[in-house]
């Protein structure tokens, strides 16, 4: 699976935490290796697929044939907001 990320995606990555983006990009890392990894969580919901970065945070992407197009990376609050408005 192959994967890229939308400029809306860089500015809310720019505004997360230094910790949090060290934590994405292990993650992203991970999920290169194999999507299916159990910490990364990476699942369709609403439409999205989702991937956790923590407890406290997700990214949100949509597919376009074998590429995630990663468009969020925010709060968990802030992604279950955004979830709800899509059902």
């Amino acid at each position: 699976m192959k994967s890229r990320a939308a400029s809306s995606f860089w500015r809310s990555y720019n505004l997360l935490p230094g910790n949090i983006q060290k934590t994405a990009e292990k993650q992203y890392l991970l999920w290169l290796d194999d999507p299916r990894q159990a910490s990364v969580q990476f699942k369709k919901v609403q439409g999205f697929w989702s991937a956790r970065i923590t407890d406290h945070y997700r990214a949100l992407g949509i597919m376009d044939g074998y590429t995630v197009i990663l468009f969020w990376v925010d709060p968990h609050g802030d992604y279950e907001k955004l979830i709800r408005r899509r059902e």
